[in-house]
């Protein structure tokens, strides 16, 4: 059950919206195979001047900057093909593969309440972390 956060530079539209935080979402079902229920995405819109991006970039409207907090478990193969399919799937969007900065961060199950207030070292999750 990781949290996302998608901070962006560029308008989309309602549509394409939902469809960049759909493709978020089924990079974390394949590659950290959590269940299709557990969704939990935040898209920011950024106006260009309050959001910074490396000086590099060809296309800085495209940045996108994705934060990922997640049960510490996974393999670093798990959290590479993540990051893999984050990559792809986003170039649907246009959005340059140099352009995405993925930035995961692991706690473990005692530090997450979840499913009305109890730790999630306590119940059992419907999947597993250790992938």
């Amino acid at each position: 059950m990781p949290s996302v956060l998608i901070e962006i530079r560029k308008n989309y539209s309602k549509s394409e919206e939902i469809a960049l935080m759909d493709a978020l979402h089924g990079a974390l079902v394949d590659s950290f195979k959590i269940k299709p229920t557990d969704k939990t995405i935040r898209l920011v819109v950024h106006e260009p001047h309050r959001f910074a991006h490396p000086p590099t970039l060809t296309q800085p409207e495209f940045f996108t900057h994705i934060t990922i907090n997640a049960f510490t478990g996974r393999t670093l193969e798990a959290k590479r093909n993540l990051y893999q399919a984050i990559v792809a799937r986003l170039g649907a969007f246009g959005i340059p593969s140099d352009h995405i900065l993925i930035l995961l961060q692991e706690s473990p199950l005692d530090n997450w309440g979840v499913r009305g207030g109890q730790a999630a070292c306590d119940i059992d999750l419907g999947f597993k972390v250790n992938i």
